[in-house]
Formats: C-alpha cells, structure tokens, sequence
C-alpha cells in the first residue's frame, strides 16, 4: 500500500527536497504541496493523503490551525498529521498535539527519519518518544489550557481496569514492548488493548491518547518535572 504524502511548507526548497526524496521510496509518493495552512487545509480536502507533513510556523494560516482544521475534520478522519518544528518551539508542539497532530519531527531531520516518521504515523501509531512524552506532554499538556475545556474523568468510566492501566503506562512513554515486559503480557496484547481504549475514547491516535491520559487526571507529572 502507497502512502499518500501531503507537504505544507512556506520554503520552497525544503519542500522540494522533501518531494524528492519521499517519491525516491516505492511505497509513498507526495501528492500535493502547500505553502501555507489555509492551501494545506484545502489540499488535503481534495486529496485525502494518508500524512500531511506540517510546518507550525507559515504566513496566513498557521500550521496549528491547519492541524486543528485537519483533525477535527470527521471526513478527514483517516489522515495523520506529523509536524515539523523546532525543539525551542515546544510549547506550539503541545499545542498541535491537543488539535490532534500525531507526532513531530525536528527540521534538522535525517532522511532516514523523516521517512520512518511518515511510516510510523502512517500506521496509526504517535512519533512520541518517551524522552518527548515526558518533556513535552508533562510539562505543557497536564497545565490546564485557558482556551479549552479538558475532559473529566468521568470520560474513562467505559475503560475497563486493564485498559485503564495500559492507558497510563503509554501516557508515560513506554512502548507497547516495554508495556508488556513490566505485566507479563505479550506486545500483541497490550496493543489489543490500547486500541480499544483509543476506540471508545474516539482517539485518532497514540498520541490523542496520551493526551486525554493527563487531560482527565489518569496520570498527573511528578512535580520535579514542571518547568517554571
């Protein structure tokens, strides 16, 4: 199966190199560029690609509210937006997660990640590594956003225990297979049930997830890991 690739760039030649270097792989191909997030909104409309590759900072329309026109799209439900930024930027980068952006990428990226990181989100799973999850998530997500209304708890009253507990292991960053190390599960397992845990959540995805883990209070960061 090809992978449809979106690219919404306000720098040409970044986008070219990317296009390049996407279309040299035999399972993706770009299927559009834009160079701003009002043309990226309207491309993905019309093409329905499976990643959009999202700039934060673009003239007009910004890469967040494209990202948040993207997701909460229901038509738009089966594309996965992965944003390109910059770690000082991180404060945007926890602001496109709550829109449903499924992961990000630094613009200083190897080749070999970039496309790794289209896989990954292509997949359905969050390009969140745990060093990120607790760096970004805990420190900006748990903080209690003046433009939104977070869910309550009440929100995980379908999620049996099990779920519940594979829920907050992930909100901490470990991977399915060091999920199943710690309870003795096998990897298999533990993704059966964080998909359904994502299912009757209505998370588009691992990271959405995570996000609704310290949304609701299912896990709170240790105090040593807040930034003032």
């Amino acid at each position: 199966m090809t992978i449809r690739v979106l690219l919404a760039d306000d720098q040409a030649l970044l986008r070219e190199t990317f296009r390049i270097l996407i279309d040299s792989c035999p399972d993706m191909e770009v299927v559009g560029e834009a160079s701003d997030g009002s043309e990226a909104v309207r491309l993905t409309q019309a093409r329905r690609p499976d990643v959009v590759v999202m700039d934060i900072r673009m003239p007009g329309t910004d890469g967040l509210a494209a990202t948040a026109a993207i997701c909460g799209d229901p038509d738009l439900s089966a594309t996965r937006v992965l944003i390109l930024t910059t770690f000082e930027v991180d404060q945007y980068v926890a602001q496109a997660l709550r829109a449903g952006a499924s992961g990000f990428l630094g613009k200083d990226v190897s080749a070999s990640d970039l496309l790794a990181g289209i896989r990954t989100v292509a997949s359905g799973d969050a390009l969140l590594s745990p060093q990120a999850t607790r760096a970004l998530i805990t420190r900006f997500l748990a903080s209690p956003d003046p433009d939104s209304h977070p869910p309550g708890a009440d929100r995980l009253a379908g999620l049996t225990a099990r779920e519940r507990e594979m829920m907050a292991l992930a909100a901490e960053g470990h991977s399915n297979q060091q999920i199943a190390g710690k309870l003795f599960l096998r990897p298999l397992t533990v993704r059966t049930h964080i998909q359904r845990a994502m299912m009757k959540l209505h998370a588009r995805d691992r990271a959405q997830l995570v996000v609704i883990a310290y949304q609701t209070g299912l896990i709170r960061p240790p105090s040593g890991d807040r930034t003032e």
